[in-house]
């Protein structure tokens, strides 16, 4: 796939028709689940971390860095990638192109939220976004060299619609569980995406592996993410469900009524100080993170040129792992508590970067690729759940993931600005991982600062 990328013939036809009928099986078959049992609620809440997560899991960290390196390789453009007046290293622009979309999603969630909690549809928006960003991954297969520009902007809207549909989503747990419930349903959500995840990453290997034309290989796994996306978050819309509107929203301003809440939900953070320091934690640690997660394909390419085979075979080794990871520190969280366990994969995610910054072999990455894989899971999921437990009970549940989310998002957009400025100033990618330890650094110690008994006084 070096070089330029060919397309094949393809009967767009034949493949739009049965994958449309895949969708309206998979819609059929959601109607079956019975409706009269939380547990079957929590399950299809869950099944959503198995459609949406083919995206953040097969494309950003597999197919897509690999299938862009090949498409804006320096033989394709020398001096680099001309955008805005200005020429960019290929990584350097893909990390100002996502960093861009955090950003508007971190601008728009406090006001949507604001819309979903009011109206109570918070269905309807996560329904949206997923549409968006399932599409979006579906019109990447028309990307290639002669476009640059366009699959960057459908890259950028898939993640878009990734992150805006896990706004609603996130808000759900405190919805459909009780406390005791949530580490272990926010790790089920995680298991599920890594396992759906894997299935997707083997059947996109498939095609690489047994087509011809690597290039065109990837176009169709890009559309068949976008169909599975869809596809199957039909089952957790069949059953998610809405509430009530609140009177008198006809006339509400929404975006002062966003940012209100936001700044509603700001001021009890304050007087809750172990929420607090927890969410300074995970603002800081979460630069590093997402930024690991979005970039470390992009480093095994540029890095140690690792061909795209072996970047496939890493990738189904990081999520084959990471459901142990998921699994297991839901399982140290209910014996050490979920502060103490985030503070060990703060520490082991210390020890990723600083590995990250020295090594030089294929073996190497493998290794650390395993090491990723078992942190991974485990530091999304517990966040998520650890945020769920020390937020105060409330109706606006949007509101507080709304806010939980923009932490995120701003955090994300820091963190992938810092790495591809960093290696747009210096030339190299190994410098940008200082600033990730730096981040995870301080996200170690606000964690510290959090009293370690602080999920059980909320419980």
């Amino acid at each position: 796939m070096n070089g330029k990328v060919r397309k094949n013939q393809f009967c767009h036809r034949c493949l739009s028709a049965n994958l449309a009928v895949a969708i309206c099986g998979i819609t059929v078959l959601s109607n079956f689940l019975p409706m009269n049992s939380n547990k079957k609620v929590q399950t299809a809440w869950a099944f959503y971390d198995w459609a949406n997560s083919v995206y953040s899991l097969v494309i950003t960290t597999t197919f897509f860095p690999a299938y862009y390196a090949a498409v804006t390789s320096t033989e394709n453009f020398p001096e680099g990638i001309k955008f805005l007046g200005r020429t960019f290293v290929n990584t350097e622009l893909k990390d100002y192109t996502l960093a861009f979309g955090f950003l508007v999603i971190a601008f728009f969630s406090p006001m949507l939220s604001a819309i979903a909690d009011t109206r109570g549809n918070k269905k309807k928006f996560m329904q949206v976004f997923c549409y968006v960003g399932a599409a979006s991954c579906c019109m990447l297969y028309f990307f290639d060299e002669s476009n640059v520009i366009f699959g960057l902007f459908f890259f950028m809207l898939a993640g878009m619609g990734f992150y805006g549909s896990q706004v609603f989503y996130n808000s759900y747990l405190a919805d459909i569980s009780t406390n005791e419930e949530r580490d272990k349903l926010s790790a089920r959500g995680f298991t599920f995406g890594y396992i759906g995840s894997v299935i997707m990453q083997m059947i996109g290997f498939a095609l690489v592996m047994t087509m011809e034309d690597k290039g065109q290989a990837i176009l169709i796994t890009f559309l068949i993410v976008g169909v599975w996306w869809a596809g199957f978050a039909q089952i957790s819309f069949a059953r998610l469900p809405d509430r009530k509107p609140k009177e008198n929203h006809s006339k509400v301003n929404f975006m002062k009524l966003g940012f209100r809440e936001l700044n509603i939900v700001w001021q009890q953070v304050k007087k809750h100080s172990s929420l607090k320091k927890f969410l300074l934690a995970f603002f800081f640690y979460s630069m590093g993170v997402q930024t690991v997660m979005l970039v470390a394909i992009d480093f095994g390419i540029k890095i140690l040129a690792l061909p795209e085979d072996r970047l496939i075979i890493t990738a189904v080794i990081i999520q084959v792992v990471a459901i142990g990871g998921a699994l297991l520190m839901s399982r140290l969280s209910g014996l050490y508590g979920n502060i103490r366990v985030l503070m060990f994969t703060v520490v082991l995610w210390v020890g990723v970067c600083v590995t990250g910054y020295f090594i030089t072999t294929e073996m190497h990455f493998y290794i650390l690729a395993a090491l990723v894989g078992l942190v991974m899971g485990g530091i999304q999921s517990l966040s998520r759940s650890t945020y769920s437990k020390l937020m105060p009970e409330t109706n606006d549940t949007a509101s507080w993931f709304s806010f939980y989310d923009v932490t995120e998002k701003v955090a994300i957009v820091i963190g992938l600005f810092s790495f591809g400025f960093i290696e747009g100033l210096t030339g190299s990618m190994r410098n940008s991982i200082v600033a990730l330890i730096a981040f995870f650094a301080l996200g170690l110690l606000f964690l510290i600062m959090v009293p370690k008994n602080a999920t059980q006084q909320h419980a």
